[in-house]
């Protein structure tokens, strides 16, 4: 093969070459830019309200170290390259709820953090197992791909379970809209008593109510406000709210009978869901069932049975010998 007729030890001052050359470019880099960020720094400083909590000021210092601009240049490179793609990842980003300016900068310094770190974890031990060997540079290499890939798949996991949340406490808090508008409340008033009554059992959907109870405030009208509702979570069912609600305010129609009916549609899907998963589950059962458990009945059944039938035919195949 190619890779074993290389010698890898005469790669080292390569390699070595390379790293010093990328530590000294970092260091010329910072220290040019050291005014400007120093400056930008400070007016950040001045800008943030001043917090009291640890924990709060750590997530703050992890996400200035996230968002700087050293990291991000070289995380740009794991960045999307079209605007199609800024889009997409745009929105699986709202759709987990990190909807930051610098959101996308975040996720990929996350990738460069990971891929690098893995790369090297993996490198070292592989090193210090089997030495220099063709496996040994391969290994990292693999894991500094799935480390590059691990933050977005974590965050479609996170904005699955949020969109999950946002289906499971939408008709709840459609019976307590209703309720509001019926006792004479406006769509406004009812959005903001929701968010105020539902935040302990619905923190997502409440989160979401405020901020466009938020953005009416600012000026925007009901119809934007409710079509990016509907397009920044990603739920369908919140998709199909947000139209009803455009069209009974076009139309003036009944408010409390339109949430009502759309209360009702939704507690109609999820029962129906819930039906289809317990029709899945004796599918689901069938293989442990036959992987696990027919196999210990099997030799709790017919082995005593073997026993007693190897005690009795061997001395007859003895006698018979």
């Amino acid at each position: 093969m190619i890779l074993s007729a290389i010698d890898f030890v005469s790669l080292l001052p390569f390699a070595i070459f390379g790293a010093v050359a990328i530590g000294g470019w970092l260091v010329v880099d910072f220290f040019m830019a050291k005014d400007s960020k120093s400056a930008s720094r400070l007016q950040k400083l001045k800008s943030s309200p001043r917090m009291e909590d640890k924990s709060a000021l750590a997530r703050e210092g992890f996400a200035r170290l996230l968002e700087d601009d050293n990291g991000s240049k070289f995380a740009d490179a794991l960045g999307p390259k079209s605007e199609k793609e800024v889009k997409k990842i745009r929105q699986k980003l709202n759709e987990a709820g990190f909807r930051s300016e610098g959101a996308i900068t975040t996720l990929n310094t996350m990738k460069l953090f990971a891929g690098i770190g893995l790369f090297a974890l993996s490198g070292g031990i592989s090193i210090i197992a089997s030495g220099i060997t063709t496996w040994s540079l391969v290994i990292p290499l693999v894991a500094g791909g799935l480390g590059v890939m691990i933050p977005e798949l974590v965050l479609g996991f996170i904005a699955k379970q949020r969109k999950q949340q946002v289906f499971l406490g939408l008709p709840d808090a459609l019976d307590l809209m209703v309720v509001c508008v019926e006792a004479g409340l406006g769509m406004d008033q009812a959005l903001r008593k929701v968010s105020e009554e539902m935040d302990k059992n619905s923190p997502t959907i409440c989160h979401e109510f405020r901020v466009c109870n938020h953005q009416l405030q600012m000026g925007s009208t009901r119809e934007t406000v409710l079509t990016e509702l509907g397009q920044r979570n990603g739920v369908d069912d919140l998709k199909t709210l947000a139209s009803v609600l455009i069209q009974v305010d076009r139309f003036g129609t009944s408010v409390g009978k339109a949430l009502r009916v759309q209360s009702d549609a939704m507690r109609i899907r999820r029962r129906q869901i819930a039906e289809e998963k317990a029709a899945k589950t004796a599918v689901k059962l069938l293989f442990p069932l036959v992987l696990f458990i027919f196999p210990g009945i099997f030799v709790v059944l017919v082995g005593p049975a073997a026993i007693t039938m190897i005690n009795t035919m061997l001395p007859m195949m003895s006698k018979a010998g």
